[in-house]
């Protein structure tokens, strides 16, 4: 894909939140004769009003253009999201997109990458980000009236335009830093509601295990979905209607089990080695176990390095009995722990089945999505809900009683936690957080340069913009040449 070809709709992360609509900026071609172009503008303002126009280039930078359609888009998206533009959103808003163009094409010149697996990485974080905020992926899906592979196709353009341009941002401002004097004059004359405010903050350890799913039952799960391939292969019935009426993803059960046309680093590692071994669509791929549950798959059509694909997924069933089972385990290594037998790390590195914590003797931690830095020190609201709800009782030191969760990949997992510490919200001191003070300044320099940069950039790039926006009051001069 050219770079630029699509845009996030604004450098804040909440405009992730793309509800379904489709926030890129598509590729338009040039005229060969610019002066052609604007007779043919003058002569479509000739013709109709402005508001009948269904879409047109109203700006265009270097040779990507912004359309009429994308600002009112981002604006749309403003609204539903409560993000109030600043001035008049008529002009900043189209701003805003032109300085996000200004930066891929700095990211084309410099031969900036994204890789796709950053780009599923993103996807993966927004995808879990919605499910936790409304409650399991099935709601998700029906909220959105989309499958989650409908949503990872939609994002994807623009996660990875987005990337783009947060590395492009990062490479020019690798080098801007702070001193520790730099800091505390930067704060000396500060009111005292000035001064940062750092929330609340904890660090987690965590056991998990999954209860034990009975032999039988993964049998079932297996029978049944043989049973499905044999009544495809004797042609009784497609392997869509199949999808429909049995799958357990219910987003892609609506669309006949079809995911979409998909990269490998989209699609779980263990599915997509059987999907892109696929190479007849009349035969039904062999059973694939992820972490999901168990799968069936026929291929479509592939194009390059990406395939579309129907898929059929069954979950084994959890017995209540080994749900409790496995919670009066994880309660009673707990009581031994509290009786100093072993250490909390001890079991977390021996015993937990939670792959992400184990090797860290159970210690919990994240990417911050603002200072791209893994962090051990969860705001409540960074944690996932059932975690944070028991956590939100602990005393630091303090286990937790056993508890069940439904875990990032879909499945039943029992837990216990230990609360390791906490430290509450409070204004910033030098002595006791002086990283995050440092952060503070060095942002603002940060920002400080990324502005200068747009406008030396304005400078040397084409931009031709549409004469309604030239009485604008623009963040930036030279949008107007």
């Amino acid at each position: 894909m050219k770079i630029g070809k699509k845009i996030c709709l604004c450098v804040m992360a909440t405009m992730l939140v793309a509800a379904g609509m489709n926030a890129g900026i598509r590729k338009a071609g040039r005229s060969n004769d610019d002066n052609k172009e604007k007779k043919d503008s003058v002569k479509t303002d000739e013709r109709a009003p402005e508001h009948s126009i269904v879409d047109e280039v109203i700006w265009v930078v270097g040779d990507e253009p912004i359309l009429k359609s994308d600002v009112e888009t981002m604006r749309l998206q403003g609204e539903m999201e409560g993000i109030k533009f600043p001035g008049n959103p008529d002009c900043s808003i189209p701003e805003q997109l032109a300085v996000q163009k200004l930066f891929l094409h700095q990211a084309e010149i410099d031969s900036v990458e994204v890789t796709e697996s950053e780009v599923a990485q993103d996807i993966d974080w927004q995808i879990e980000a919605w499910t936790q905020a409304i409650g399991s992926r099935e709601k998700l899906e029906e909220y959105k009236k989309q499958s989650i592979s409908q949503m990872r196709q939609e994002m994807h353009d623009d996660i990875k335009n987005r990337k783009l341009i947060q590395k492009m941002k990062m490479q020019l401002v690798e080098d801007v830093t702070a001193t520790p004097a730099d800091v505390r004059n930067y704060f000396k004359d500060l009111p005292d509601d000035s001064i940062p405010f750092v929330p609340t903050t904890v660090e987690v350890q965590l056991i998990t295990n999954a209860p034990k799913i009975a032999q039988e039952e993964i049998n079932r799960v297996k029978d049944q979905l043989r049973e499905y391939t044999d009544r495809v292969t004797k042609g009784e019935i497609t392997f869509a209607t199949l999808a429909r009426m049995y799958s357990e993803d219910p987003g892609s059960a609506r669309q006949g089990g079809e995911l979409g046309y998909m990269g490998r680093g989209m699609l779980d590692p263990a599915f997509a080695a059987v999907a892109f071994n696929l190479t007849d669509p009349k035969k039904i791929s062999k059973i694939v176990e992820t972490e999901f549950g168990f799968h069936i798959i026929q291929l479509i059509d592939k194009r390059g390095d990406k395939l579309n694909c129907r898929h059929i997924l069954m979950k084994p069933k959890v017995d209540p009995e080994a749900v409790e089972k496995t919670k009066l385990r994880l309660d009673s290594i707990a009581d031994d722990i509290r009786a100093a037998k072993f250490s909390f790390e001890e079991a977390a590195t021996y015993i937990s089945d939670d792959k992400d914590t184990r090797n860290n003797h159970g210690l919990m931690a994240f990417t911050d999505r603002e200072t791209q830095t893994r962090t051990s020190k969860f705001r409540m609201q960074d944690l996932p809900s059932e975690i944070a709800r028991v956590v939100d009782t602990l005393k630091v030191g303090q286990l937790s009683k056993s508890f069940d969760m439904i875990n990032d990949k879909g499945k039943t997992v029992c837990a216990i936690v230990k609360l390791k510490s906490r430290v509450e919200g409070h204004r910033a001191t030098i002595t006791e957080d002086f990283q995050t003070m440092k952060n503070v300044v060095v942002a603002k320099r940060k920002d400080d340069f990324l502005k200068e940069w747009v406008k030396n950039k304005l400078k040397s790039i084409y931009v031709r913009v549409n004469d309604r926006y030239r009485d604008c009051e623009f963040e930036y001069e030279g949008w107007i040449k």
